[in-house]
Protein backbone atom coordinates (compact mmCIF):
# COMPACT_ATOMS: atom_id res chain seq x y z
CA UNK A 1 0.00 0.00 0.00
CA UNK A 2 1.54 3.31 -1.08
CA UNK A 3 0.71 6.14 1.33
CA UNK A 4 2.53 9.44 1.78
CA UNK A 5 5.15 9.03 4.49
CA UNK A 6 3.82 12.03 6.41
CA UNK A 7 1.04 9.80 7.70
CA UNK A 8 3.42 7.30 9.32
CA UNK A 9 3.64 7.15 13.07
CA UNK A 10 6.93 7.88 14.79
CA UNK A 11 7.45 4.23 15.65
CA UNK A 12 6.53 3.23 12.07
CA UNK A 13 4.26 0.46 13.31
CA UNK A 14 0.99 1.97 12.14
CA UNK A 15 -0.27 4.29 9.45
CA UNK A 16 -2.50 7.28 10.10
CA UNK A 17 -5.46 7.31 7.71
CA UNK A 18 -5.92 10.31 5.48
CA UNK A 19 -8.71 12.59 6.75
CA UNK A 20 -10.76 13.93 3.83
CA UNK A 21 -13.25 16.77 4.23
CA UNK A 22 -15.85 18.31 1.91
CA UNK A 23 -15.25 21.73 0.37
CA UNK A 24 -18.24 23.66 -0.97
CA UNK A 25 -16.16 26.82 -1.45
CA UNK A 26 -12.67 28.20 -0.75
CA UNK A 27 -13.43 29.42 2.76
CA UNK A 28 -14.83 26.04 3.76
CA UNK A 29 -11.73 24.39 2.33
CA UNK A 30 -9.44 26.68 4.32
CA UNK A 31 -11.42 25.98 7.50
CA UNK A 32 -11.16 22.23 6.90
CA UNK A 33 -7.39 22.46 6.44
CA UNK A 34 -7.01 24.67 9.52
CA UNK A 35 -8.80 22.05 11.63
CA UNK A 36 -6.65 19.18 10.41
CA UNK A 37 -8.00 17.76 7.16
CA UNK A 38 -5.29 16.17 5.01
CA UNK A 39 -7.33 16.59 1.83
CA UNK A 40 -10.62 17.94 0.52
CA UNK A 41 -12.96 16.88 -2.26
CA UNK A 42 -14.77 19.29 -4.55
CA UNK A 43 -16.14 19.56 -8.07
CA UNK A 44 -18.04 21.69 -10.56
CA UNK A 45 -21.80 21.21 -11.07
CA UNK A 46 -21.60 19.64 -14.54
CA UNK A 47 -19.79 16.51 -13.34
CA UNK A 48 -20.28 16.45 -9.57
CA UNK A 49 -22.97 15.09 -7.29
CA UNK A 50 -23.54 18.59 -5.89
CA UNK A 51 -25.22 20.90 -8.39
CA UNK A 52 -27.09 23.58 -6.44
CA UNK A 53 -24.87 24.15 -3.39
CA UNK A 54 -21.53 24.39 -5.14
CA UNK A 55 -19.46 27.55 -5.60
CA UNK A 56 -16.62 26.05 -7.61
CA UNK A 57 -15.65 26.69 -11.22
CA UNK A 58 -12.50 25.43 -12.92
CA UNK A 59 -10.82 28.73 -12.02
CA UNK A 60 -11.91 28.22 -8.42
CA UNK A 61 -10.51 24.69 -8.39
CA UNK A 62 -7.19 26.05 -9.67
CA UNK A 63 -7.09 28.52 -6.76
CA UNK A 64 -8.00 25.74 -4.35
CA UNK A 65 -5.20 23.49 -5.59
CA UNK A 66 -2.66 26.32 -5.44
CA UNK A 67 -3.61 27.07 -1.84
CA UNK A 68 -3.75 23.40 -0.80
CA UNK A 69 -0.38 22.53 -2.26
CA UNK A 70 1.05 25.63 -0.59
CA UNK A 71 0.11 24.19 2.80
CA UNK A 72 1.05 20.61 1.77
CA UNK A 73 -2.53 19.37 1.48
CA UNK A 74 -4.42 17.59 -1.29
CA UNK A 75 -7.44 18.28 -3.48
CA UNK A 76 -9.54 15.53 -5.04
CA UNK A 77 -11.96 16.41 -7.84
CA UNK A 78 -15.34 14.71 -8.11
CA UNK A 79 -16.30 13.47 -11.57
CA UNK A 80 -18.74 10.95 -10.14
CA UNK A 81 -22.03 11.45 -11.98
CA UNK A 82 -23.64 8.61 -13.91
CA UNK A 83 -22.87 10.12 -17.29
CA UNK A 84 -25.45 10.40 -20.08
CA UNK A 85 -24.53 10.81 -23.74
CA UNK A 86 -24.67 14.60 -23.48
CA UNK A 87 -22.02 14.58 -20.74
CA UNK A 88 -19.55 12.65 -22.89
CA UNK A 89 -19.14 15.61 -25.25
CA UNK A 90 -17.73 17.90 -22.54
CA UNK A 91 -15.97 15.20 -20.52
CA UNK A 92 -12.58 15.05 -22.36
CA UNK A 93 -12.10 18.80 -22.09
CA UNK A 94 -12.95 18.74 -18.40
CA UNK A 95 -10.43 15.98 -17.68
CA UNK A 96 -7.73 17.88 -19.57
CA UNK A 97 -8.43 20.98 -17.47
CA UNK A 98 -8.20 19.01 -14.22
CA UNK A 99 -4.92 17.48 -15.38
CA UNK A 100 -3.59 20.97 -16.19
CA UNK A 101 -4.68 22.27 -12.79
CA UNK A 102 -2.97 19.33 -11.08
CA UNK A 103 -5.63 17.92 -8.77
CA UNK A 104 -4.37 15.02 -6.68
CA UNK A 105 -6.99 12.49 -7.71
CA UNK A 106 -10.37 11.96 -9.36
CA UNK A 107 -13.51 10.40 -7.86
CA UNK A 108 -15.38 8.48 -10.56
CA UNK A 109 -18.29 6.04 -10.66
CA UNK A 110 -19.05 5.56 -14.37
CA UNK A 111 -17.03 3.16 -16.60
CA UNK A 112 -17.22 5.68 -19.46
CA UNK A 113 -15.59 8.31 -17.27
CA UNK A 114 -12.96 5.77 -16.21
CA UNK A 115 -12.21 5.01 -19.85
CA UNK A 116 -11.77 8.70 -20.71
CA UNK A 117 -9.57 9.39 -17.69
CA UNK A 118 -7.27 6.49 -18.55
CA UNK A 119 -7.09 7.65 -22.17
CA UNK A 120 -6.47 11.34 -21.47
CA UNK A 121 -4.62 11.25 -18.13
CA UNK A 122 -2.99 7.81 -17.68
CA UNK A 123 -1.11 8.84 -14.53
CA UNK A 124 -4.14 10.21 -12.70
CA UNK A 125 -4.94 8.74 -9.31
CA UNK A 126 -8.38 7.20 -9.84
CA UNK A 127 -10.61 6.73 -6.81
CA UNK A 128 -13.82 4.76 -7.21
CA UNK A 129 -16.83 6.62 -5.82
CA UNK A 130 -19.19 5.01 -3.33
CA UNK A 131 -21.85 5.45 -6.05
CA UNK A 132 -20.23 2.55 -7.89
CA UNK A 133 -21.38 0.13 -5.15
CA UNK A 134 -18.23 -1.86 -4.46
CA UNK A 135 -19.39 -4.44 -1.92
CA UNK A 136 -17.03 -7.43 -2.24
CA UNK A 137 -13.38 -8.35 -2.73
CA UNK A 138 -13.79 -9.73 -6.25
CA UNK A 139 -15.25 -6.42 -7.41
CA UNK A 140 -12.44 -4.60 -5.61
CA UNK A 141 -9.89 -6.78 -7.38
CA UNK A 142 -11.56 -6.05 -10.73
CA UNK A 143 -11.38 -2.28 -10.19
CA UNK A 144 -7.72 -2.54 -9.16
CA UNK A 145 -6.94 -4.26 -12.47
CA UNK A 146 -8.79 -1.46 -14.27
CA UNK A 147 -6.43 1.14 -12.83
CA UNK A 148 -8.31 2.23 -9.72
CA UNK A 149 -5.93 3.00 -6.84
CA UNK A 150 -8.51 3.50 -4.07
CA UNK A 151 -12.11 2.47 -3.51
CA UNK A 152 -14.64 4.42 -1.46
CA UNK A 153 -16.51 1.48 -0.06
CA UNK A 154 -20.26 1.09 -0.09
CA UNK A 155 -21.85 2.34 3.12
CA UNK A 156 -23.76 -0.93 3.41
CA UNK A 157 -20.68 -3.01 4.28
CA UNK A 158 -19.93 -4.40 7.72
CA UNK A 159 -16.50 -3.97 9.29
CA UNK A 160 -15.83 -7.69 8.89
CA UNK A 161 -16.53 -7.46 5.16
CA UNK A 162 -14.14 -4.51 4.92
CA UNK A 163 -11.43 -6.48 6.69
CA UNK A 164 -11.83 -9.35 4.23
CA UNK A 165 -11.54 -7.00 1.24
CA UNK A 166 -8.36 -5.57 2.75
CA UNK A 167 -6.94 -9.04 3.38
CA UNK A 168 -7.68 -10.32 -0.13
CA UNK A 169 -6.72 -7.14 -2.04
CA UNK A 170 -3.92 -5.65 0.11
CA UNK A 171 -2.51 -3.40 -2.63
CA UNK A 172 -5.77 -1.47 -2.91
CA UNK A 173 -6.37 1.61 -0.74
CA UNK A 174 -9.74 1.56 1.02
CA UNK A 175 -11.71 4.66 1.96
CA UNK A 176 -14.90 4.83 3.99
CA UNK A 177 -17.37 7.44 5.19
CA UNK A 178 -17.12 8.15 8.91
CA UNK A 179 -19.50 11.06 9.42
CA UNK A 180 -22.45 12.80 7.81
CA UNK A 181 -25.80 12.31 6.14
CA UNK A 182 -26.92 8.85 5.05
CA UNK A 183 -29.17 8.18 2.07
CA UNK A 184 -32.21 6.00 2.62
CA UNK A 185 -31.59 4.40 -0.80
CA UNK A 186 -28.92 1.78 -1.42
CA UNK A 187 -25.60 3.59 -1.89
CA UNK A 188 -27.40 6.75 -2.88
CA UNK A 189 -29.11 5.28 -5.94
CA UNK A 190 -32.41 7.06 -5.39
CA UNK A 191 -35.11 7.96 -7.91
CA UNK A 192 -37.63 9.75 -5.67
CA UNK A 193 -36.29 13.21 -6.46
CA UNK A 194 -36.50 12.58 -10.20
CA UNK A 195 -40.05 11.24 -9.80
CA UNK A 196 -41.37 14.07 -7.62
CA UNK A 197 -39.47 17.12 -8.93
CA UNK A 198 -37.68 16.01 -12.09
CA UNK A 199 -34.37 16.61 -10.29
CA UNK A 200 -31.99 13.71 -10.83
CA UNK A 201 -30.16 12.64 -7.66
CA UNK A 202 -27.65 10.64 -9.71
CA UNK A 203 -26.64 13.81 -11.52
CA UNK A 204 -26.14 15.70 -8.27
CA UNK A 205 -29.51 17.49 -8.15
CA UNK A 206 -31.36 15.71 -5.34
CA UNK A 207 -34.23 17.59 -3.67
CA UNK A 208 -34.04 15.19 -0.68
CA UNK A 209 -37.66 13.92 -0.58
CA UNK A 210 -36.48 11.37 2.02
CA UNK A 211 -36.27 14.30 4.46
CA UNK A 212 -39.85 15.45 3.85
CA UNK A 213 -42.71 15.13 6.28
CA UNK A 214 -45.39 12.67 5.07
CA UNK A 215 -48.80 11.33 5.94
CA UNK A 216 -50.63 8.46 4.32
CA UNK A 217 -54.03 9.25 2.82
CA UNK A 218 -56.58 6.92 1.29
CA UNK A 219 -58.10 8.01 -2.02
CA UNK A 220 -61.46 6.45 -2.95
CA UNK A 221 -60.66 3.66 -0.46
CA UNK A 222 -58.63 2.01 -3.21
CA UNK A 223 -55.11 3.47 -3.21
CA UNK A 224 -52.69 4.88 -0.66
CA UNK A 225 -50.60 7.95 -1.44
CA UNK A 226 -47.69 9.58 0.37
CA UNK A 227 -48.32 13.29 0.71
CA UNK A 228 -45.96 15.92 2.12
CA UNK A 229 -47.73 17.59 5.06
CA UNK A 230 -46.53 19.37 8.21
CA UNK A 231 -48.30 17.03 10.64
CA UNK A 232 -47.06 13.82 9.05
CA UNK A 233 -44.19 11.42 9.73
CA UNK A 234 -40.56 11.46 8.61
CA UNK A 235 -40.83 7.85 7.52
CA UNK A 236 -37.84 7.92 5.11
CA UNK A 237 -35.55 10.12 7.20
CA UNK A 238 -32.24 8.40 7.94
CA UNK A 239 -30.12 9.24 10.95
CA UNK A 240 -26.65 10.67 10.38
CA UNK A 241 -23.48 8.60 10.57
CA UNK A 242 -21.06 9.24 13.45
CA UNK A 243 -18.11 6.90 13.99
CA UNK A 244 -15.82 9.07 16.12
CA UNK A 245 -15.86 6.49 18.94
CA UNK A 246 -14.97 3.74 16.44
CA UNK A 247 -11.82 5.36 15.04
CA UNK A 248 -9.46 2.86 16.76
CA UNK A 249 -11.27 -0.12 15.20
CA UNK A 250 -11.27 1.50 11.76
CA UNK A 251 -7.55 2.24 11.91
CA UNK A 252 -6.86 -1.34 13.04
CA UNK A 253 -8.87 -2.63 10.06
CA UNK A 254 -6.35 -1.00 7.71
CA UNK A 255 -8.61 1.66 6.16
CA UNK A 256 -6.47 4.16 4.26
CA UNK A 257 -8.77 7.18 4.29
CA UNK A 258 -11.66 8.52 6.39
CA UNK A 259 -14.21 10.68 4.58
CA UNK A 260 -16.60 13.29 5.97
CA UNK A 261 -19.83 14.11 4.13
CA UNK A 262 -21.20 17.64 3.81
CA UNK A 263 -20.25 20.00 0.97
CA UNK A 264 -23.43 21.97 1.67
CA UNK A 265 -22.69 22.33 5.39
CA UNK A 266 -21.33 25.44 7.17
CA UNK A 267 -17.80 26.29 8.26
CA UNK A 268 -19.00 25.67 11.82
CA UNK A 269 -19.94 22.08 10.93
CA UNK A 270 -16.58 21.56 9.23
CA UNK A 271 -14.59 23.01 12.11
CA UNK A 272 -16.28 20.81 14.67
CA UNK A 273 -16.42 17.56 12.71
CA UNK A 274 -12.98 17.79 11.12
CA UNK A 275 -11.46 18.94 14.41
CA UNK A 276 -13.07 16.10 16.36
CA UNK A 277 -11.92 13.38 13.95
CA UNK A 278 -8.44 14.89 13.63
CA UNK A 279 -8.12 14.69 17.40
CA UNK A 280 -9.56 11.16 17.50
CA UNK A 281 -7.08 9.95 14.89
CA UNK A 282 -4.12 11.60 16.59
CA UNK A 283 -5.10 10.31 20.04
CA UNK A 284 -5.57 6.78 18.72
CA UNK A 285 -2.22 6.89 16.93
CA UNK A 286 -0.41 8.25 19.97
CA UNK A 287 0.46 6.86 23.36
CA UNK A 288 -2.98 7.26 24.97
CA UNK A 289 -4.62 3.87 25.40
CA UNK A 290 -7.38 2.06 27.25
CA UNK A 291 -9.74 3.94 29.51
CA UNK A 292 -8.20 7.38 28.92
CA UNK A 293 -8.61 7.04 25.14
CA UNK A 294 -12.18 5.85 25.56
CA UNK A 295 -12.95 8.84 27.78
CA UNK A 296 -11.51 11.26 25.21
CA UNK A 297 -13.49 9.69 22.36
CA UNK A 298 -16.68 9.80 24.43
CA UNK A 299 -16.07 13.52 25.00
CA UNK A 300 -15.67 14.14 21.27
CA UNK A 301 -18.87 12.22 20.53
CA UNK A 302 -20.76 14.22 23.15
CA UNK A 303 -19.59 17.51 21.61
CA UNK A 304 -20.79 16.43 18.16
CA UNK A 305 -24.05 15.09 19.55
CA UNK A 306 -25.00 18.05 21.74
CA UNK A 307 -23.68 21.07 19.82
CA UNK A 308 -24.42 20.41 16.14
CA UNK A 309 -27.62 20.13 14.13
CA UNK A 310 -28.10 16.52 13.07
CA UNK A 311 -30.80 13.89 12.54
CA UNK A 312 -29.73 11.68 15.40
CA UNK A 313 -26.59 9.55 15.17
CA UNK A 314 -26.06 5.96 14.10
CA UNK A 315 -23.04 3.72 13.60
CA UNK A 316 -24.60 2.55 10.34
CA UNK A 317 -24.26 -0.81 8.63
CA UNK A 318 -20.59 -1.11 9.54
CA UNK A 319 -21.55 -1.86 13.13
CA UNK A 320 -24.99 -3.38 12.61
CA UNK A 321 -27.32 -0.40 13.03
CA UNK A 322 -28.04 0.48 9.41
CA UNK A 323 -31.34 -1.33 9.07
CA UNK A 324 -32.88 0.52 12.03
CA UNK A 325 -31.22 3.91 11.57
CA UNK A 326 -34.37 5.91 10.85
CA UNK A 327 -35.41 9.13 12.59
CA UNK A 328 -39.19 9.09 12.33
CA UNK A 329 -39.83 11.87 14.85
CA UNK A 330 -38.33 15.01 13.34
CA UNK A 331 -36.21 16.35 10.51
CA UNK A 332 -33.36 17.44 12.82
CA UNK A 333 -32.37 17.48 16.45
CA UNK A 334 -32.01 21.09 17.60
CA UNK A 335 -29.00 21.78 19.85
CA UNK A 336 -28.86 24.35 22.65
CA UNK A 337 -25.88 26.01 20.94
CA UNK A 338 -25.80 28.19 17.82
CA UNK A 339 -22.93 29.08 15.51
CA UNK A 340 -22.33 32.79 15.95
CA UNK A 341 -18.99 33.68 14.37
CA UNK A 342 -15.60 32.82 12.90
CA UNK A 343 -12.23 34.33 13.73
CA UNK A 344 -10.73 36.43 10.93
CA UNK A 345 -7.27 37.95 10.59
CA UNK A 346 -7.80 40.56 7.85
CA UNK A 347 -8.54 43.15 10.55
CA UNK A 348 -5.69 44.47 12.69
CA UNK A 349 -5.90 43.35 16.30
CA UNK A 350 -4.43 45.07 19.30
CA UNK A 351 -3.20 42.77 22.02
CA UNK A 352 -6.09 41.15 23.81
CA UNK A 353 -8.61 41.80 21.02
CA UNK A 354 -10.08 39.11 18.83
CA UNK A 355 -11.69 39.81 15.42
CA UNK A 356 -14.82 37.76 14.76
CA UNK A 357 -16.98 37.80 11.66
CA UNK A 358 -20.52 37.50 12.97
CA UNK A 359 -22.74 34.81 11.41
CA UNK A 360 -25.66 34.86 13.83
CA UNK A 361 -26.71 37.13 16.66
CA UNK A 362 -24.20 37.80 19.45
CA UNK A 363 -25.16 39.71 22.60
CA UNK A 364 -23.25 40.99 25.59
CA UNK A 365 -24.00 38.55 28.40
CA UNK A 366 -24.04 35.50 26.11
CA UNK A 367 -22.33 32.29 27.17
CA UNK A 368 -19.73 31.74 24.44
CA UNK A 369 -17.48 28.84 23.44
CA UNK A 370 -14.59 29.31 21.00
CA UNK A 371 -13.32 26.16 19.30
CA UNK A 372 -9.68 26.37 18.23
CA UNK A 373 -8.15 24.19 15.46
CA UNK A 374 -6.50 21.98 18.08
CA UNK A 375 -10.10 21.24 19.15
CA UNK A 376 -9.70 22.65 22.58
CA UNK A 377 -12.50 24.91 23.78
CA UNK A 378 -12.33 28.35 25.41
CA UNK A 379 -15.40 29.10 27.53
CA UNK A 380 -16.35 32.64 28.47
CA UNK A 381 -19.17 35.07 29.18
CA UNK A 382 -19.29 37.86 26.62
CA UNK A 383 -18.72 41.10 28.53
CA UNK A 384 -17.85 43.57 25.77
CA UNK A 385 -18.05 43.96 21.98
CA UNK A 386 -16.65 46.66 19.74
CA UNK A 387 -17.87 47.38 16.21
CA UNK A 388 -14.79 46.93 14.01
CA UNK A 389 -16.08 49.46 11.48
CA UNK A 390 -16.45 52.47 13.76
CA UNK A 391 -14.78 51.43 17.02
CA UNK A 392 -17.91 51.94 19.09
CA UNK A 393 -18.95 49.61 21.89
CA UNK A 394 -22.15 47.70 21.08
CA UNK A 395 -24.58 45.47 22.98
CA UNK A 396 -25.36 43.06 20.16
CA UNK A 397 -24.30 42.23 16.61
CA UNK A 398 -25.98 40.51 13.68
CA UNK A 399 -24.42 38.66 10.78
CA UNK A 400 -24.56 40.40 7.41
CA UNK A 401 -25.17 43.91 8.76
CA UNK A 402 -22.95 46.90 9.46
CA UNK A 403 -21.70 45.14 12.58
CA UNK A 404 -20.42 42.24 10.50
CA UNK A 405 -17.05 42.11 12.31
CA UNK A 406 -16.62 42.73 16.03
CA UNK A 407 -13.72 42.82 18.46
CA UNK A 408 -13.90 40.76 21.64
CA UNK A 409 -11.59 41.07 24.61
CA UNK A 410 -9.79 37.78 25.23
CA UNK A 411 -6.42 36.85 26.72
CA UNK A 412 -5.84 33.48 25.03
CA UNK A 413 -4.23 33.01 21.63
CA UNK A 414 -6.96 32.18 19.09
CA UNK A 415 -5.87 31.31 15.52
CA UNK A 416 -7.65 32.33 12.33
CA UNK A 417 -10.59 30.07 11.31
CA UNK A 418 -11.46 29.24 14.92
CA UNK A 419 -15.25 29.26 15.33
CA UNK A 420 -17.53 30.57 18.08
CA UNK A 421 -20.90 29.42 19.31
CA UNK A 422 -23.33 30.78 21.89
CA UNK A 423 -25.78 29.06 24.16
CA UNK A 424 -29.29 29.93 23.02
CA UNK A 425 -31.55 31.23 25.77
Amino acid sequence: MQINSKYKMRNNTKIKPELIAPAGNLEKMKTAFAFGADAVYLGIPDFSLRVRVNDFTLAGIAKAVEYAHGVRKKVYATVNIFAHNKHLKKLPGHIRELRKIGVDGLFISDPAVLFEVKRIWPKAKIILSTQANCTNWQAAKFWLKEGVKRIILSRELSLEEIKEIKKRVPKLELECFIHGALCTAYSGRCFLSKYFNDRNANLGDCSQPCRWNYFISAENHETLELVEEKHGSYLLNSKDLCLVKKVPELIKAGISAFKIEGRAKSVYYLANVVGAYRKAIDLTSGKIKGGILKKELNFLYKELEEKLYHRGYTKGFMFGEGETAQNLDNSHKIPEWEFCGQVVSQFSNVKGQLSIKVHNTMRVGDEIEIIRPSYDIIRLKLKKMINAENGKEIAEAHGGGSEDVVFLEIKQDVPEYSVARRRMT
